[in-house]
């Protein structure tokens, strides 16, 4: 269930991978996605899962959409789902999800403040910025030290796109150019992920997804190996009282 737990200050943070859950098919067993056509109940039960495995009070999701835009869980209303690709608590017992299939799942961690936070960052979140606008969303909170874990994505080696698509990203972050196995043009967004962070000062980052290739590793759902009907796997944060 857990490919990683660990606690930084009253933070914990986990991420998933794809085992533990109730779902069957192509979206076995502990898929997280509600919008690729898994039985809704079910998914309901895999999240309640998590929940419950986390001891949290509640869980609270994105609506991820590839952009930037920043929410925080005290302006949410009940049952509200934020769209958003980046999702910060500071409310003890609430915990924020991130949904993945290839693009990278980052949390952020405030080190000097009890905040926490989850990212969705693909080829169109790097460009568009979302994790510099985490960050700053973090540091208008006064947070001045953060930590940063980011998760199993898709790979440099696997992760193929046209030339001019490729440019295009590399041409805002240039540390995300990659070539595949095969010679072809790709981006690695989870190094580019990794700059992002190290560019804005952040302090304490670890690339935990720096070997696992969602492509390539059945451990992890991928939209890029499985197609429409690939679960999602995915990362919480969470502060404890």
């Amino acid at each position: 269930m857990f490919l990683h737990r660990e606690t930084i200050g009253r933070v914990e943070l986990a991420f998933t991978d794809r085992s533990g859950g109730a779902s069957d098919g192509p979206w076995a067993s502990l898929n997280l996605g509600t919008s690729n056509g898994d039985d809704p109940a079910t998914v309901s039960r895999n999240l309640a899962t998590v929940t419950a495995e986390l001891g949290l009070d509640r869980l609270v999701r994105m609506t991820q959409v590839h952009g930037a835009d920043v929410a925080w869980t005290h302006d949410l209303g009940d049952g509200e789902i934020p769209v958003a690709d980046a999702l910060f608590t500071d409310e003890p017992g609430v915990g924020v999800l991130v949904r993945v299939a290839d693009c990278t799942p980052v949390v952020l961690v405030g080190h000097d403040h009890p905040v926490a936070g989850v990212v969705h960052c693909g080829r169109e979140g790097l460009v568009k910025g979302v994790v510099p606008a985490a960050v700053a969303a973090l540091r208008g909170r006064g947070v001045e030290s953060i930590a940063a874990r980011v998760g199993p994505r898709a790979c440099g080696r696997c992760y193929e796109l046209p030339q001019e698509m490729a440019d295009a990203v590399a041409e805002v972050v240039p540390e995300a150019r990659s070539t595949t196995s095969w010679g072809t043009p790709a981006i690695d967004v989870g190094a580019g992920v990794v700059a992002q962070l190290r560019e804005l000062g952040v302090d304490d980052v670890t690339d935990l997804g720096e070997h696992d290739c969602t492509i390539e590793d059945e451990r992890f759902f991928s939209y890029r190996r499985q197609g429409q009907d690939s679960g999602r796997f995915g990362a919480v944060a969470m502060i404890r009282a």
